[in-house]
């Protein structure tokens, strides 16, 4: 058997991760979208390092796009074999994946217009929304824990990671003449207490572990602590210096804990009296299917639903769907709450309410979560005084804030005791992934203390052979 690494490896997207059995089948998991790399991001995610016709299983472990994103991609260039992840991934991906098509084409027909001007070739986007439409037909929703046959001598099965809805660690038992070698890839894994999702569930013993390492080098703070800083910032912002407070979050998974934990803040008279908007189409359908899916929720939202239904609304929240009513948002003068993807601040609707708020002093911008290097988001949490939006200008006034607790990953302590569910010394070998050098580095030493032997942090197209 061989596992090759192809993306995500010492930089946190593009998760590829190829395993070739000695049969000849070969199994990705993941297949992830680069973002956030500015005018490298389009050469990488074209440039996959296999030939997609030949894959004959894609395991996702969840639908975030640096995991997902190129799976469209991949079925345009003749990939015709099976998708196999959670339930609750199948659906989000069926939103995520159409909504990643749409941005495909809306960029490459700004980028075409320019390139028009200057006389050259138009591009086609990677892929577009009927692309995204038809790779649907591959994916196979399994329920958790529950063993399921990719065909004779392959079974996987999924545990909760509690990262995001549907997200699994996906444990493979791949079985090579008298031989059984067991694989487990946790894709990212999420925090031991979280405001919705259950808790990181233990995983089968494993022979090879591929795991995450983000936030490798650092600590969170603790939930409670987070909700009291949320409260304060709100009212530091909207009521004493009658502002508004713009969150730029992820659509799927963040913007329903932020939702949830104002829905809760609202249910206890904490709130005080302003509108909040949620302005992002893909958040609104995320949310539904939320609402489908309770089975992947914890006890504390189960008991909140049984006095209260609809944990992702209330009187004074607003979803906005359509573009006219989210630009009606820049003519309110009156203190708001504003939510808008994208989270690193890289795309979507927030750089137009950063480009009209981020000036002026009485506002603040809050990051919420994981802001890879050389985003906007990464820039501003740096200290950046000016910063260009849309080929513009504008000065840094608005407070810039943070706070971390609110990230889908775990960090190293709470990765660290989640992996312990296994014997380091029946492992052969760890790899680390997703994570920038230094974390990974950080966390491998932290790992080895932990009793975690032959521990590697790979490089682009490393290959292992077993």
């Amino acid at each position: 058997m061989k596992l090759k690494f192809l993306g995500a490896v010492r930089e946190v997207t593009g998760s590829k991760h190829l395993i070739v059995t000695d049969s000849g089948k070969r199994i990705l998991l993941d297949c992830g979208m680069y973002q956030g790399k500015g005018l490298e991001t389009d050469a990488l995610n074209r440039d996959l390092g296999f030939d997609p016709s030949g894959i004959d299983h894609l395991i996702l472990s969840h639908a975030h796009i640096d995991h997902s994103g190129l799976i469209p991609y991949i079925y345009k260039l003749g990939f015709r074999g099976s998708v196999v992840t959670t339930n609750a991934t199948r659906d989000l991906c069926a939103i995520m994946l159409a909504d990643s098509g749409a941005i495909q084409e809306h960029d490459t027909y700004t980028f075409n217009k320019k390139r028009a001007r200057k006389g050259e070739e138009p591009v086609e986007p990677i892929y577009t929304r009927a692309e995204a439409a038809m790779v649907m037909e591959l994916f196979i929703g399994v329920p958790f824990n529950r063993k399921f046959r990719i065909d004779e001598n392959i079974t996987v099965r999924f545990t909760h990671t509690g990262h995001m809805l549907g997200s699994g660690t996906a444990s493979l038992e791949i079985r090579e003449g008298n031989d059984t070698i067991r694989i487990a890839y946790t894709g990212d894994i999420g925090r031991p207490v979280n405001r919705i999702l259950k808790p990181p569930d233990p995983f089968p013993q494993c022979d090879i572990l591929i795991t995450e390492s983000t936030y490798g080098n650092r600590l969170h703070q603790d939930t409670i602590n987070s909700g009291k800083e949320l409260l304060s910032i709100i009212h530091n912002t909207c009521v004493e210096k009658g502002g508004k407070l713009i969150i730029p979050s992820f659509s799927v998974g963040r913007t329903q804990e932020l939702v949830y934990t104002l829905n809760n803040f609202y249910n206890n008279n904490l709130l005080p009296r302003i509108e909040i908007y949620v302005d992002s189409p893909l958040s609104i359908n995320a949310t539904e299917i939320f609402r489908l899916h309770p089975e992947c929720f914890n006890s504390q939202i189960r008991e909140v639903m049984e006095s209260d239904p609809d944990p992702f609304g209330f009187n004074s929240l607003h979803y906005i769907r359509h573009a006219q009513d989210s630009k009606r948002l820049n003519d309110i003068k009156k203190p708001v709450i504003i939510i808008s993807a994208s989270g690193m601040m890289e795309a979507g609707r927030i750089k137009h309410h950063l480009a009209n708020n981020i000036s002026n002093p009485a506002n603040t911008i809050l990051a919420v979560g994981y802001c890879a290097p050389r985003t906007l988001g990464a820039r501003l949490l740096n200290g950046e005084k000016e910063v260009s939006i849309h080929g513009n200008l504008y000065e840094v006034r608005a407070e810039i804030k943070r706070i971390d607790s609110f990230s889908g990953h775990g960090d190293y302590r709470e990765m660290a005791d989640f992996l312990l569910c296994q014997d380091p010394a029946l492992i052969s070998n760890t790899f680390l992934v997703h994570g920038e050098e230094e974390p990974a580095q950080k966390y491998s030493e932290y790992l080895s203390g932990k009793g975690f032997q032959n521990i590697t942090i790979p490089k682009k197209g490393l290959e292992f052979r077993y």
